[in-house]
């Protein structure tokens, strides 16, 4: 009898890959969420479900939900503004917040005082069944209403904290248990085997399609010493007419990268890019960085792995890839 400890392994071949970007190969998890929980509180929103019902879309649909009186013609400046927010807040150096988490707990907009948006109710952007985000950075729901005490600078791109704000510089005597000193990081990283696996991919074998615009996405991928692929789709690629979770953004990178869609192997993290790369019709593995295992294993990835580390590309013969998987 085999051991159940014993790992699976498969083996496949393939003539493409097309990677989503946020969640798979990097992260930058903590600067979405500050982002989303500054519009959110903007808007008298409840920061949580904003950032739970965002993830994997692109920045132009959620805006157009979050605030219905949003015009089209005004939504491009918009998504510029909010993602270079989100690269501002990454770009922040790391602050020391001592804080109780029990009365951050209890923190909302309705209770700390924060406006009221004319806007009507946030519209459900995806389903609550797909559960909330498991940060990457693995920083708590309080650390990330804790984001809305760091204010944009419009005019020069860079984030101040509010005088009011629980990130001191300064250490501070602790004298309550339940209070502790956080650190918190909002810098974009690199996820594990992400370098390793680029490497081992010929160049024009691989694109990356990804919800974000080309502010964020090649912000996010210069910062972290990834190359920028020949083929890149973005949220604003004026030839997309849908996002994620429709298949548009992966079958037009695998049309520009010379692929079949049944040929390609399409990484994904979010339920909303699982979803789209399964209606893609690719070979789909989907990676545990952003989500637990059990939100994600059943919306039709052939694979779940828990880091990139788990799959080895190498060079066939023929031109081709071919893949092994440890899982």
């Amino acid at each position: 009898m085999v051991s159940s400890t014993f790992p699976n392994i498969a083996t496949f071949s393939a003539d493409g890959v097309l990677f989503d970007m946020d969640g798979t190969l990097t992260d930058s998890i903590a600067a979405v969420e500050a982002a989303w929980t500054a519009k959110a509180l903007e808007l008298g929103l409840e920061p949580e479900i904003v950032i739970a019902a965002t993830h994997g879309r692109r920045a132009s649909d959620n805006l157009m939900e979050l605030v219905p009186g949003m015009k089209k013609e005004h939504i491009d400046g918009e998504v510029d503004r909010f993602e270079r927010s989100i690269l501002a807040f990454a770009d922040t150096p790391p602050h020391s917040r001592k804080s109780s988490f029990a009365s951050l707990r209890t923190s909302s907009p309705s209770t700390s005082g924060s406006s009221q948006s004319s806007f009507g109710p946030l519209t459900p952007l995806t389903s609550v069944a797909d559960g909330p985000r498991r940060p990457s950075s693995y920083l708590s729901n309080n650390i990330a209403l804790a984001f809305s005490k760091f204010k944009m600078d419009d005019s020069n791109d860079k984030v101040v904290i509010a005088q009011d704000s629980p990130f001191e510089e300064e250490s501070e005597e602790i004298n309550d248990p339940e209070e502790v000193d956080e650190v918190v990081d909002m810098s974009v990283r690199i996820l594990p085997g992400v370098r390793e696996l680029i490497k081992s991919l010929p160049t024009g074998k691989y694109a990356v399609a990804t919800s974000g615009a080309k502010t964020y996405c090649h912000g996010c991928l210069t910062r972290t010493g990834i190359v920028i692929p020949d083929v890149c789709v973005t949220a604003d690629d004026v030839r997309l007419l849908r996002g994620k979770p429709f298949p548009d953004p992966f079958l037009l990178a695998a049309k520009d990268l010379g692929v079949d869609p049944k040929r390609a192997v399409i990484f994904e993290d979010s339920p909303s890019g699982i979803k789209a790369a399964v209606a893609a019709g690719s070979t789909v593995i989907a990676v545990c960085t952003s989500h637990k295992r059990e939100q994600i294993s059943h919306l039709g990835a052939h694979y779940v792995v828990d880091t990139m580390d788990q799959v080895k590309v190498e060079l066939a013969e023929n031109g081709g890839l071919n893949f092994t998987i440890v899982h």
